[in-house]
């Protein structure tokens, strides 16, 4: 299957121009550190961003959640400082589940103009 793929992606670039294949070529594949950098440069990057201090805050407010949790006897106090430092667990989870779904849609938007170009590609060389 790999070859078929490169085997196409040949064709696909020796039919294109310089400006076209210039383009095809920011469509590969990115390492994970380079979709989270598509994360914050992307038009929602200052949410990102935001998010990001949100959830180093609820980092910390979970980890005195649990200094709390230790030094404390009385018991409704323990369940208190429990539920706190499980809904700052919940909220971190949360957020970076936006991070990731985001880097999802880029990587499938990234695909999707890949397959444009290549529809286009196709059409242009069978007229």
């Amino acid at each position: 299957m790999n070859k078929k793929t490169e085997k196409i992606d040949e064709l696909i670039k020796e039919s294109l121009s310089k400006e076209e294949a210039a383009f095809y070529d920011q469509l590969e594949e990115q390492n994970l550190i380079g979709k989270l950098g598509e994360v914050y440069r992307g038009k929602l990057g200052w949410l990102a961003i935001i998010m990001n201090v949100v959830t180093v805050l609820m980092f910390m407010a979970f980890i005195y959640c649990m200094v709390q949790f230790f030094n404390t006897e009385n018991t409704n106090e323990i369940v208190k400082w429990a539920s706190a430092g499980f809904l700052s667990m919940i909220s971190m989870g949360m957020l970076k589940l936006f991070v990731w779904m985001q880097m999802d849609k880029n990587d499938i938007l990234r695909e999707l103009k890949r397959l444009e170009l290549q529809i286009a590609t196709l059409s242009r060389i069978e007229k």
